[in-house]
């Protein structure tokens, strides 16, 4: 094989290498993009509920 032919490959490798240490960068970023947008939805949820049964509890009705 020619070494122009071996530089060619070693580029092509290095470009593949990078795409996929990008792709796993970008796919655990929206990961974590996620679970936080869930920890937030699960937080507002549990403060409605408190909320709500808290007006319950003063014997104030729940509209549901």
């Amino acid at each position: 094989m020619s070494n122009q032919t071996n530089k060619q490959k070693g580029v092509a490798e290095g470009i593949k290498e990078t795409a996929g240490a990008a792709f796993h960068t970008l796919h655990s970023a929206l990961e974590t993009t996620e679970n936080v947008a869930m920890n937030a939805l699960d937080a507002a949820k549990n403060t409605a509920n408190n909320l709500a049964g808290n007006r319950n509890e003063k014997g104030q009705r729940n509209h549901d």
